[in-house]
């Protein structure tokens, strides 16, 4: 049994929530994740996962042996990257993850000048709009948009953006003008679904929060299509306001109920223990940080 391999395979499924969702995670057989976490049960001679029916639970047993799990792996990689030369020079790869738009709009420029001051290092950039796990898919560095879970990450905070809900004039003229939250029940809206903190049709009135949806006309994946259907008049979007700044300022979207507008989300970058972070990593945030802030107040 190889029990460095038997302990990412526990980690993946215990994190995943399931063995099923373990299995797709790391693209193997069902089968094959079952037993390689029932070998490693039998291994130690303890029960680690118990099946209930929302899923699965860590024993007492499992709990600690998951802490120490976490510790071991996250040395080995910190080995295997000293040993590398990781730690030594600037040079090497690395793994950058960020939502789609505010990568393409934001970091990306900011990332390839970076490029061009340290030519030994190889750039890795995962835009994509879900939350990618940074032990499990071997992420330096993060950009996260929303209140961030409790965990052993170190983040850094860059700014906010607002959560703008909008329509075209020509949707407007067409249906009327919204002058409160409650219009919104007489109009159709469009949702999208793919972005772990998309936001939700909420406001503010008064100090207390409370949220309200317009019809659903039109449900795609993709925050793209959204604005591409709302360009279009096909209904109203809740977006991110990074998301639609150049329409907003050529007027092809408007932007509405601004007095009700919910608090700005936080972004941060997030990485591992500093403890741990090879001097690539370090000065990757040291340029981009300053940068991105820029850009964001802009």
């Amino acid at each position: 049994m190889d029990r460095f391999e038997s302990l990412s395979v526990l980690l993946a499924v215990v994190d995943a929530g399931s063995l099923s969702a373990g299995a797709r995670r790391l693209r193997a057989p069902l089968a094959t994740i079952s037993r390689k976490v029932a070998d490693l049960e039998k291994h130690l001679g303890v029960r680690l996962l118990l099946r209930t029916r929302r899923g699965l639970a860590l024993t007492d047993e499992g709990r600690a042996f998951v802490a120490a799990s976490r510790r071991i792996l996250a040395e080995l990689d910190a080995a295997e990257r000293q040993a590398s030369g990781d730690y030594g020079a600037l040079r090497g790869g690395l793994h950058v993850t960020a939502p789609i738009a505010f990568g393409e709009r934001h970091l990306l420029p900011i990332a390839m000048e970076f490029l061009k001051e340290q030519p030994e290092i190889n750039l890795r950039l995962t835009l994509a709009d879900r939350q990618l796990n940074l032990a499990d898919e071997r992420v330096d560095v993060a950009l996260r948009i929303g209140h961030l879970a409790d965990s052993a990450l170190i983040a850094t905070r860059l700014g906010t953006v607002r959560r703008v809900i909008c329509a075209s004039p020509e949707y407007l003229s067409r249906r009327g003008m919204l002058h409160q939250p409650e219009d919104l029940v007489m109009h159709d809206g469009i949702s999208f679904q793919g972005f772990a903190t998309a936001p939700e049709w909420r406001y503010r009135r008064d100090g207390a929060a409370f949220s309200i949806e317009p019809r659903a006309k039109l449900a795609v994946n993709t925050t793209e299509a959204a604005i591409q259907a709302a360009l279009a008049g096909i209904g109203v979007i809740r977006v991110l306001s990074y998301q639609i700044s150049d329409h907003l300022r050529s007027g092809a979207l408007q932007e509405l109920l601004t007095e009700f507008a919910p608090e700005p989300l936080p972004v941060n970058v997030v990485h591992g223990l500093a403890a741990n972070l090879p001097p690539k990593v370090r000065c990757f945030l040291d340029w981009i940080a300053p940068r991105l802030r820029a850009a964001m107040a802009e």
